[in-house]
């Protein structure tokens, strides 16, 4: 290691270097960015520079500091440059170049639609959608049925938020025009990684083909002939009308980035709710009893011929099943919240600390170093489907060093980059274990362990480095 302290202003960090022009320590942060940060911290303490890839990070590393840099919207700011790498990964035109007065703005106050009221409308059609596909799955199962889970998890979630956002595509070959948006999408995914990472989609293979494919399936002749939309789709096209200097294949790229925000992290994170419950026969029995309990005290049946309905009430009431889902999200969350500096300015943190931060500074946290720290968490590499609940209701006080902490789980980012659909990210990932649970008996085929790949860290939810066969029945 090369600790340089070259050109260090006072009150600024120490900073991390490397010895590669440029790269900095980007090959190593890239390999395991958890292992490196902890390795830091031991050496620097809780606040420290990296330069990584030419641009200089400033990590944060005490959760108790969190909020001075969340609450500090003003002088770090996050909007332009998700902009920024949002409109360099989908193909759109950057909205902070001031050709599209007010976009952000107008975009922004679309997500409405993702809460409150319109959050149970849309909730209640995933919903259907959900039983829609757990029907016909049901009807192929006349005895044990084996898949890939992965597999199983992304074409169950993928066709079911398809139809609920953008509508059914009316053609016979409905179901077929969705699988192969579905196997195009996969593709592009694999690829995100790197170009959120700057790399020229040009070097990347096919991708920049299968991007223009996608995108033109969200030419507006495309999307008019799909019934049933949300609302939030269609505010989202009503405000693109707006503007004439948005093309068509602008506002196609636009839809595709909504898509992949909807589902990108959804399906692996339903992945690993549903592969921890059924490696941990205690938490499956558990959930179910909770699953099975509800649906005796409403009165409604299970099975394929049977149509569920949950309020949100009901949803937010299963205390089992939010905990087990909370615990694989805190396993297997690894996002990066960012921040860039506006100005030279002193950030103030607590216990009279201060950062000088230069304009143009990357500020960062780094929440997977606080879901798995063991003074928060006892046994953080241990999957405890029961860690949020206490006496029987929903635990929300976690401590660290004998103080309770403010933020003790963040897996949809945080202040302003918090992620807007998370609500309905939720919901979506209760229903489909919920009517797993209730209608199929499941279990693995394979023993073998599944591990995070790391190649995503620092971007959302992790994928599972490799896929696993399980196996469903309808229950009896």
């Amino acid at each position: 290691f090369f600790f340089s302290v070259f050109n260090r202003k006072t009150g600024e960090p120490p900073l991390i270097n490397g010895w590669i022009p440029y790269l900095g320590k980007a090959l190593i942060f890239r390999k395991d960015a958890f292992k490196f940060l902890l390795d830091q911290q031991k050496k620097l303490g809780d606040i420290f520079t990296v330069h990584i890839a030419g641009r200089y990070i400033t990590f944060i590393m005490d959760p108790f500091q969190y909020v001075y840099v969340i609450r500090n919207s003003k002088q770090l700011e996050f909007h332009e440059f998700a902009d920024k790498m949002a409109s360099k990964t989908f193909d759109y035109p950057a909205l902070s170049k001031g050709k599209f007065p007010d976009l952000k703005e107008n975009l922004h106050r679309i997500y409405q639609y993702l809460q409150g009221k319109p959050l149970d409308i849309i909730s209640d059609h995933m919903m259907k959608n959900l039983q829609d596909i757990f029907e016909w799955k049901c009807s192929q199962a006349t005895d044990w049925e084996t898949e890939k889970m992965y597999k199983f998890c992304c074409s169950v979630m993928f066709e079911a938020s398809f139809v609920t956002l953008y509508g059914r595509v009316p053609a016979a070959d409905g179901h077929k025009v969705i699988s192969e948006i579905r196997d195009k999408f996969i593709k592009f995914d694999a690829s995100f990684p790197y170009l959120a990472a700057n790399i020229p989609i040009e070097l990347l293979g096919a991708t920049k083909k299968v991007r223009k494919e996608l995108i033109h399936h969200f030419l507006l002749q495309n999307m008019t002939k799909w019934l049933g939309g949300s609302k939030v789709v269609q505010a989202r096209q009503d405000i693109f009308e707006k503007y004439e200097l948005l093309g068509d294949y602008d506002k196609a790229a636009h839809h595709f980035a909504f898509l992949w925000a909807s589902v990108g992290n959804t399906i692996p994170a339903t992945f690993w709710a549903m592969y921890y419950l059924l490696r941990h026969p205690e938490a499956l029995a558990a959930v179910r009893d909770e699953i099975d309990h509800l649906l005796q005290s409403t009165g409604q049946k299970r099975g394929p011929t049977y149509n569920i309905h949950l309020t949100r009430e009901q949803l937010d009431n299963l205390v089992y099943l939010e905990s087990a889902l909370n615990e694989s999200l805190r396993m297997c969350s690894s996002s990066m919240n960012i921040r860039i500096s506006q100005e030279d300015f002193v950030l103030k943190l607590e216990g009279n600390q201060e950062v000088s931060l230069r304009k143009g500074d990357w500020i960062a946290l780094y929440p997977q170093i606080l879901h798995m720290d063991p003074e928060v968490y006892e046994d953080p590499k241990e999957y405890k489907f029961n860690r949020y609940i206490e006496n029987g209701k929903k635990k929300t006080t976690f401590y660290k060093a004998g103080r309770k902490l403010k933020y003790f789980l963040m897996p949809f980012g945080s202040g302003i980059s918090m992620c807007p659909g998370r609500f309905l990210a939720m919901n979506e990932m209760k229903m489909f274990l919920f009517l797993l649970l209730a209608h199929f008996d499941v279990e693995l085929v394979e023993n073998k362990a599944v591990r995070l790949d790391n190649s995503r860290m620092g971007l959302g939810i992790l994928l599972p480095d490799v896929d696993i066969a399980f196996r469903y029945k309808l229950r009896s």
